[in-house]
């Protein structure tokens, strides 16, 4: 008999031990009633009243934040320092144009003082 032929039953021994082990732990011992086809479980017993959780009423408000208050633009001479252009910099000292400073430079890194009067304009 070769070496395989053997360990087959062996391994078929241990596995019907496992399970049998495995359907032992399933079981909690107790068979359940029999149930009788002419007899009927009794129906539960009510309470006199249900019991209900009290009612709280909950009344729910949302707003939005108040938009910021944002100042006027400064002219163009205050935030480039009396040069031809504004850079990120400068344009740090006024937000609104800090936060928008790639549209007002058209993707540069600088704003001309056309540049700056037309983005003025499309923010007013």
């Amino acid at each position: 008999m070769k070496a395989r032929n053997a360990l087959l039953p062996a391994l078929a021994a241990g596995a019907l031990m496992f399970a049998g082990a495995s359907f032992a732990q399933d079981s909690t011992g107790q068979t359940p009633p029999p149930q009788d086809s002419m007899q009927q479980a009794p129906a539960p017993t009510q309470s006199a009243a249900p019991a209900q959780a009290p009612s709280a009423d909950v009344t729910v408000r949302s707003v939005p934040p108040a938009a910021p208050q944002v100042s006027p633009p400064p002219p163009f001479s205050q935030l480039s320092g009396g040069k031809k252009w504004i850079t990120e910099e400068q344009a740090a000292s006024y937000p609104p144009l800090a936060n928008d400073f790639l549209n007002a430079s058209h993707h540069g890194t600088r704003v001309s003082k056309a540049q700056y009067e037309a983005w003025v304009k499309q923010v007013q």
